[in-house]
């Protein structure tokens, strides 16, 4: 599977959240500060996923047009992906 920008640019945003979540901790930040920005990133992580399984799911549902039963596993491994990371 080729990645989308948007996943790959979302990523390399949390990776400089959490440089900054282990600055603070380093630094003796406040624990709700460092809480806050850790929630931040897991949210970043979470709508990231949604985009690469939304993608994915995009794509193979164009790949097995007119196969409704194909079409219908592959929505719910979507799902089960989606599930499961929760």
């Amino acid at each position: 599977m080729e990645y989308d920008n948007k996943a790959i640019n979302r990523l390399k945003r949390i990776e400089g959240q959490l440089r900054g979540v282990l600055r603070m901790m380093e630094e003796g930040k406040d624990c709700k500060e460092v809480i806050t920005q850790l929630s931040a990133v897991r949210s970043g992580v979470d709508r990231t996923m949604g985009v690469i399984v939304t993608d994915n799911l995009v794509e193979c549902l164009r790949e097995h047009d007119g196969d409704d039963k194909k079409m219908n596993e592959v929505v719910e491994q979507a799902i089960s992906l989606v599930v499961k990371s929760r």
